[in-house]
């Protein structure tokens, strides 16, 4: 029987998943962080480790977007994801934070413009 979605979001259910755990403890998973699979689930995995390794199979997937696809707090995705990450399942990659060339780059007054066009929708 598959849970109804309010069951996934049962704080028994969550406290469980994380074994106790409600705090990642590590700040270097931002939302936009990108999962990469570096292992195949094994038998006897963690059901939702198992889930992450199998949707990061072959594309980076963000870490809000795993957070979506496997309702789940994104809270609790980060602790899934370190436990992957400490066990050598996964690698985190970061986007890149290069600035965008000047002359694709928006001014100011632009992008003010923009937001006062979408607001008038």
């Amino acid at each position: 029987m598959n849970p109804r979605p309010l069951d996934r979001e049962d704080p028994d259910r969550l406290y469980t998943v994380t074994r106790g755990r409600s705090e990642a403890g590590d700040d270097t998973l931002d939302l936009v962080a990108l999962i990469v699979a570096e292992d195949e689930p094994e038998p006897g995995m963690q059901s939702e480790h198992a889930a992450i390794l199998r949707l990061c199979r072959g594309n980076p997937v963000a870490v809000v977007e795993l957070s979506a696809r496997l309702r789940l707090p994104v809270s609790v995705m980060k602790i899934l994801l370190l436990d992957l990450r400490d066990m050598g399942r996964i690698t985190v990659r970061h986007p890149s934070s290069a600035a965008a060339p000047t002359a694709y780059a928006a001014d100011l007054e632009t992008l003010k413009q923009v937001l006062v066009g979408l607001e008038s929708i």
